[in-house]
C-alpha cells in the first residue's frame, strides 16, 4: 500500500450543487453509514492521479437507495486507481425518498462537473467512465443508459454485483421501494428496468458479481449482459463462485486478487478507447 500511497494526491471535495439542487428529496442530508453521520450535501470528492493516464472513473457506492458505503465502495480503491494513472472520484449522492429523479441528477452533474475540469485533473473528457455497487450499481447504470445528453453520457461502465432491474422477483425490493415506491406501476417498474432501457449507445461494460449472491440475484447482471449482446455493446462479465453481496474493494472477499487483476486488464487492454 505504502507503494500505492506515492500516486494518491490530497484528495479535494467540490459540492454537486453550491447554488441549490434543481430538485428536492424532503430529507436533510445523506446517510454515511460507515459514519454513522449525515452528509450534509451531495458532493464529489476528487482523487488526482499524479501521473494521469487520462482516464477518470466516477463511484456511486451502494447502500440500497437508502444510505451509501463509502468506505469499501468509495474513497477505499482511491488509491489503487490512482497507481493505475486513473483520477478517481467518489460521488456522494442524494437518496430518492421517492423522488426517483433525484439520485440520476446527482450522477449526471458529477460528469459535467469532471468533464468541465478535465484539463485540470489531466483527463481525457471521452475517457471518463461511471462505476457503482449494488444499488450504487443501478444508478451507475442508470447514468449509462437514461443520460439525457451526450454531455452526460460516460464513455465506459463498471458494475459491481448491481441491481438492475425492478421487475418483482428479481429486484433488490429495498432499493426498489426506496426509489419506486412500494406500489409503482408496471410501466414505472419498466422504466428503471434497466436491461429494458439498453440501445446500441449504451456504453462498453464491465460486470462483476458472487454465484451465491442472495441478496442482489444474479439475474439482475445476467440479463444486462445479454441485453448488451443483442445491442453489440461490448461486455465483459464475471461471475466468482463465493463471496455474496457487497464486498467491495474489501479483503475479506476470496476472489479480491481476481477481481482487481481482471478490471486493471480491462482498463489497460479491454476497453476500447
Amino acid at each position: 500500500m505504502s507503494t500505492m500511497l506515492l500516486f494518491a494526491q490530497k484528495p479535494v471535495e467540490i459540492p454537486l450543487w453550491p447554488d441549490g439542487a434543481p430538485n428536492d428529496n424532503g430529507l436533510e442530508g445523506i446517510v454515511i453509514f460507515d459514519q454513522q453521520e449525515l452528509a450534509p450535501q451531495p458532493t464529489i470528492t476528487v482523487y488526482p492521479a499524479s501521473q494521469p493516464n487520462g482516464m477518470a472513473i466516477i463511484m456511486c457506492p451502494g447502500g440500497g437507495y437508502y444510505g451509501l458505503a463509502t468506505h469499501h465502495e468509495g474513497h477505499d480503491m482511491a488509491a489503487w486507481f490512482n497507481a493505475q494513472g486513473i483520477t478517481y472520484v467518489v460521488l456522494t449522492y442524494r437518496m430518492p425518498n421517492g423522488h426517483k429523479e433525484v439520485p440520476l441528477t446527482d450522477a449526471e452533474q458529477a460528469i459535467r462537473l469532471v468533464r468541465q475540469r478535465a484539463n485540470e485533473w489531466g483527463i481525457n473528457p471521452r475517457q471518463v467512465g461511471i462505476m457503482g455497487a449494488s444499488a450504487g450499481g443501478h444508478l451507475a447504470a442508470s447514468l449509462a443508459n437514461l443520460y439525457t445528453s451526450n454531455e452526460t453520457r460516460p464513455d465506459f461502465q463498471i458494475l459491481f454485483y448491481p441491481v438492475i432491474s425492478m421487475k418483482p422477483g428479481i429486484t433488490h425490493q429495498g432499493s426498489h421501494d426506496n426509489l419506486l415506491g412500494k406500489n409503482p406501476s408496471a410501466d414505472l417498474e419498466d422504466q428503471y428496468s434497466l436491461e429494458k432501457r439498453v440501445t446500441d449507445k449504451t456504453p462498453q461494460t464491465f460486470l462483476m458479481l458472487s454465484a451465491d449472491d442472495e441478496t442482489v440475484i444474479p439475474q439482475n447482471s445476467i440479463d444486462y449482459f445479454m441485453a448488451l449482446k443483442r445491442h453489440h455493446v461490448p461486455a465483459s462479465l464475471h461471475v466468482y463462485p463465493t463471496g455474496g453481496h457487497g464486498w467491495g474493494y474489501g479483503d475479506g472477499f476470496p476472489y479480491k486478487r481476481q477481481w482487481t487483476g481482471e478490471l486493471e486488464k480491462w482498463l489497460r487492454e479491454g476497453l476500447q478507447k
